[in-house]
């Protein structure tokens, strides 16, 4: 982990650099704003492969001392050779789980936001805007309702224009317009300013204005941003809920967020998988050494780096279900991990 860490932070300074420079920030400052959440990130990012060929490195060395063949030869069976693998695995991929799902996400929005307020603002690929307007938002509050915010100030909590929309059976049934939108802050409701009210019915429409008018929407002001980085900074509790509550207003494009929700089980789940497969391919003896074991268990990790980025990508950009996205790698390299097991010496 020590030496992946110098490495990771070697590239990505050497790539940062420049945005470094354009922030005007000290060394300490980035340390602590930056890579104090970048680090933990990476461990997240490649801790089943730490696993996998540290589990190799070790039982490789093992096997070529012949200290395996002995153990095999004093009448102590494959399987309880493989027990302690299976219990350090089962531990790595616990501390692995709730990292994931508790702590890794706090160390995350140092990252992110450093990210967002720093290098994506000059990045060109980054900051689109909905038409002529970043701060805009359309959404839907429930699976009738729809709202309008056009120049949304998180700073003000306040916005410019607004519209609320209720539909019924295809119609607009409820039209509501104001010039102004704002956050009150002591009643916790929204109050509008020089508003346009129209209710349509069978019997025709209905319009009245008024100076002022508070409403209570299903929506708060957190919720209005735009953050890439938003699955990454929730834990998974408030990832569940954020997923919840998206699918009650009707909200697409949830399969990044699910994904994330599921990997972060399937990942620690593929840490005890890569151990198991790490100590299965390393405990036999060959003339390759430690070299061959190496090769061969960074080659399978390389595999289901690939099959993972590939599910991964169906999923969010195709209409692969998540859940199977998050698991799909998992299930495949189990039959491998099993294959390796039935071929293997005992």
């Amino acid at each position: 982990m020590l030496l992946f860490t110098f490495i990771a932070v070697a590239v990505d300074s050497s790539e940062k650099t420049d945005d470094f420079m354009k922030t005007g920030l000290s060394t300490g400052e980035i340390i602590r704003q930056y890579y104090l959440g970048f680090v933990p990130y990476i461990w997240n990012l490649l801790f089943p492969l730490f696993v996998f060929i540290a589990v190799i490195f070790f039982t490789s060395r093992m096997a070529t001392g012949s200290e395996i063949i002995a153990i095999l030869a004093s009448g102590t069976s494959y399987n309880r050779l493989l027990r302690p693998y299976l219990l350090g695995g089962f531990l790595l991929a616990l501390v692995l789980w709730l990292g994931s799902r508790y702590w890794i996400p706090k160390d995350n929005s140092i990252r992110s936001n450093f990210q967002s307020s720093y290098i994506d603002r000059n990045d060109p690929t980054k900051n689109r805007v909905f038409g002529n307007c970043y701060n805009c938002f359309y959404l839907r509050t429930d699976t009738n309702t729809f709202v309008g915010i056009r120049e949304y100030d998180r700073t003000r909590k306040s916005a410019r224009g607004f519209f609320f929309l209720r539909i019924k059976g295809n119609k607009v049934i409820y039209n509501l317009r104001a010039e102004t939108l704002r956050w009150d802050t002591a009643i916790k409701k929204w109050q509008l300013l020089k508003v346009a009210e129209r209710s349509i019915d069978a019997m025709g429409e209905v319009m009245r204005q008024y100076p002022s008018l508070t409403i209570e929407l299903n929506l708060k002001p957190q919720e209005l941003r735009k953050d890439d980085y938003l699955k990454d900074k929730l834990t998974t509790p408030e990832l569940v809920n954020f997923i919840h509550q998206e699918e009650l207003r009707g909200t697409e494009g949830l399969n990044a967020m699910k994904v994330e929700r599921y990997r972060r089980t399937a990942t620690p789940f593929a840490v005890l998988l890569l151990t198991m497969i790490g100590a299965v391919i390393a405990s036999r003896k060959n003339r390759g050494g430690s070299g061959m074991h190496l090769a061969l268990g960074i080659t399978i990790a390389a595999l289901f780096i690939v099959s993972d980025r590939f599910s991964t990508t169906f999923a969010i950009k195709g209409n692969f279900p998540p859940l199977l996205a998050a698991w799909l790698p998992n299930i495949v390299f189990a039959g491998v991990a099993y294959w390796l097991y039935r071929r293997t010496p005992k």
